[in-house]
């Protein structure tokens, strides 16, 4: 059963860095995988600057915005950084609305379920970097509260089922929750 470590904060906390940093100091091959999708140039030249950070003899990096669990069943490493969690959430939500259902908490569970299940199987240790984002205001539209309940579902899966939960602020880790290493 693999070790799960959930790294939350706001954005622009450090929260991805301090993944990258934690992640490494466990032993054997690492994977990142990025579910950005690049849509824009400002998000292109942030994941220019996020692939220049990582070290290719260090990391095998695979982009997979929406089968997060593929990714993790079909590889097999001893590390996976899932960064991050939140743009996931809204590739999945964007995928349901391209084939003209909703994304809602019992289908985002069942998306989580199935990466949870994996990350659960696999030996190792998977680390998921995600934003905190119920510490805001209510936002003022329906797809906005959709997205940050969805957020919330998925963070909350995640928290349960982690070994390890860490909430960065201002750069500085805050932990959580520690558990005893599984055997």
């Amino acid at each position: 059963m693999a070790d799960i470590v959930l790294v939350t904060g706001g954005a622009r906390s450090g929260k991805s860095d301090y993944a990258m940093k934690r992640a490494e100091q466990i032993p054997g091959p690492r994977c990142f995988v990025a579910t950005c999708e690049v849509r824009d140039r400002e998000m292109a030249e942030r994941v220019r600057k996020h692939r220049q950070q990582r070290d290719a003899a260090v990391w095998t990096t695979i982009e997979e915005p929406l089968d997060v669990a593929a990714v993790i069943e079909r590889h097999d490493f001893a590390v996976y950084l899932v960064d991050c969690l939140t743009l996931w959430v809204s590739n999945i939500m964007a995928e349901y609305d391209r084939r003209g259902a909703v994304c809602g908490e019992d289908e985002i569970a069942v998306e989580m379920g199935a990466v949870m299940a994996c990350a659960g199987a696999m030996k190792g240790t998977v680390v998921v970097v995600s934003n905190e984002v119920g510490m805001g205001i209510v936002p003022d539209n329906e797809l906005a509260r959709r997205y940050r309940d969805l957020v919330g579902v998925c963070n909350k899966m995640v928290a349960a089922a982690a070994t390890e939960v860490v909430l960065v602020s201002c750069g500085l880790p805050l932990h959580i929750k520690q558990e005893r290493k599984r055997q």
